[in-house]
């Protein structure tokens, strides 16, 4: 299953914004999906993951700013982004493979074009 982030933008600070992961498959047994970021100069890091059953973590202080779903009807991940801050501004990326949850796996995992979301201050 292939996976495309879309939904970025460039925003202001406080605004938001809601990224989709379309698949191009079905995402029913997808154990587990979640988004991650890498800002310029940084390391790509997890955002949020979302279990097949529902269950959702989110990265540091993200929990309450971010919400994960997922539609398995439509094949497609969500991640709404609200009161966003300049450090938010990072190119997004979905991924629903297990291995790629794991840092160690970063380099050789595929992770798509992402998507750009840029907040000014």
């Amino acid at each position: 299953v292939q996976l495309q982030a879309s939904g970025g933008g460039f925003v202001q600070a406080g605004e938001s914004l809601r990224l989709s992961c379309a698949a191009s498959g079905s995402i029913f047994r997808a154990d587990i999906m979640g988004w991650f970021r890498q800002a310029p100069g940084k390391k790509r890091e997890l955002v949020a993951a979302i279990t097949r059953s529902g269950a959702t973590t989110y990265t540091g202080s993200l929990r309450g700013r971010f919400t994960i779903s997922r539609d398995n009807a439509k094949n497609t991940l969500y991640l709404q982004m609200n009161s966003l801050r300049p450090e938010d501004t990072a190119v997004y990326y979905c991924n629903a493979d297990p291995n790629c949850f794991d840092a160690d796996y970063d380099d050789i995992c595929p992770w798509g074009q992402g998507t750009l979301v840029t907040v000014s201050s």
